[in-house]
């Protein structure tokens, strides 16, 4: 009765946080008499501090719709270029009615980034996707929420993730691609493109890696040792539960976002407390764009989705329980994992320094497992004082990861 008693409290404040957003609008809107009253300012933003702790975050969007590049903006546009029932091949295509900058365009290197389904949308890598596409032709996968999904269209497993890659990556064309993974995908993907080597296709002609549970024997973070404290019953008698009869995807088993959501925030709780009332300050101080900056990370950091239950439970027990890929026991249905049997494409691992989610060593142990490519088309790089999320957004991503990862791919690129 978890779900159901959390959507009814879901219900129960709406009225609550309707109230409290009208109410700090009329208490903060210069046009509205009330914001001279005395204490008015302090009414509006105590009332925008509650309508935001008490409010549903849905999914945010990508809202790339430019991208500047030496100086001249080109527009993108956003297209669903394929669709299955768990996720959306996404491409942001860029357009310019000149033909040199046209031809520069299309010369530039296709990218699938791969984003991960623990948790978050693939929004979260939106800064990612927008620094891509400076130089190169951007694909990203968009995972749906799971509650979004008919049960009639069945079960979502870990291989099924595995398959979902493959044919992303054939639906692109592997001959020009590069593949760069954030976190969780780093194992499915590395599992993808041996499969593929391994049954003799053409595989792309990089992975770039980024902070991934590839070996969760290394360092392990607070994160893997829960997975290792808890038995596996436990996960499936704990965290999952049934999608509620008001979702598309009523009676199916997920892992819902609301408690991995309680998850994120009581890994760091005084962090985030700090941070809403520094939030509240700024209202008060009129500091509106550090205002704004709260507002935006947490209309991405509050808004999850549901993860399929078959898929969420094989995660746990292969990639931090029983740690198959590193020990070379992982079948994907029915086929033996190698990563050793990849050879044309080259590898780029990527760690931060402070990550707290992926230890040190666990991404980079991907070289020591795929010892079929060449030791001259490998790369390693950490970041100094990166954490989990700076590898791949925010200021060091853009100044000092992209950089690397930008040479890399252009180095092997056709």
């Amino acid at each position: 009765m978890l779900y159901q008693m959390h959507e009814l409290g879901r219900a129960w404040m709406a009225p609550i946080t309707y109230w409290a957003d009208a109410n700090s609008k009329m208490f903060g809107n210069p046009g509205s008499w009330l914001s001279n009253m005395p204490g008015a300012t302090r009414l509006a933003a105590g009332y925008e501090l509650l309508y935001r702790i008490g409010k549903d975050y849905e999914k945010p969007e990508f809202g790339i719709h430019a991208i500047d590049i030496d100086g001249v903006s080109y527009p993108v546009v956003e297209r669903e270029v394929a669709r299955k029932p768990f996720c959306r091949l996404l491409r942001f295509k860029r357009y310019t009615d000149d033909a040199g900058q046209l031809r520069d365009l299309k010369d530039d290197p296709p990218v699938l980034v791969v984003a991960p389904l623990s948790g978050h949308h693939s929004t979260l890598l939106r800064d990612t996707v927008r620094t891509l596409l400076r130089d190169h032709k951007v694909y990203i996968t968009d995972w749906i929420d799971a509650r979004m999904v008919p049960l009639e269209e069945g079960e979502f497993t870990l291989d099924d993730y595995v398959a979902y890659v493959q044919d992303f990556i054939r639906q692109i064309g592997v001959d020009d691609l590069h593949v760069i993974s954030v976190c969780q995908p780093t194992v499915p993907v590395l599992a993808a493109i041996s499969l593929m080597a391994a049954r003799g296709e053409k595989t792309p002609r990089s992975m770039v890696m980024m902070g991934g549970p590839i070996d969760t024997r290394q360092s392990p973070t607070a994160v893997n040792n829960l997975a290792t404290e808890k038995p596996h019953w436990w996960f499936e008698s704990s965290v999952i539960h049934p999608v509620p009869a008001n979702y598309p995807g009523h009676g199916r088993r997920v892992y819902p976002g609301f408690l991995q959501h309680m998850g994120f925030m009581a890994m760091n709780p005084e962090r985030h407390a700090q941070s809403h009332w520094d939030f509240y300050q700024d209202l008060l101080k009129g500091d509106l764009e550090d205002a704004e900056s709260h507002r935006r990370f947490y209309d991405e950091y509050n808004a999850v989705l549901d993860m399929p239950a078959e898929y969420y439970l094989d995660t746990v027990r292969i990639v931090f329980q029983e740690h198959l890929l590193p020990r070379g026991l992982w079948d994907v249905a029915g086929e033996r994992v190698d990563p050793s049997a990849i050879k044309g494409t080259a590898l780029l691992t990527i760690e931060g320094e402070l990550d707290d989610i992926s230890g040190q060593g666990q991404t980079r142990a991907a070289h020591e497992l795929c010892d079929g490519i060449a030791k001259k088309n490998k790369q390693h790089l950490e970041v100094k004082g990166a954490g989990h999320y700076g590898i791949f957004s925010g200021r060091r991503w853009r100044t000092q990861v992209y950089p690397k990862v930008r040479d890399f791919i252009a180095r092997y690129a056709g």
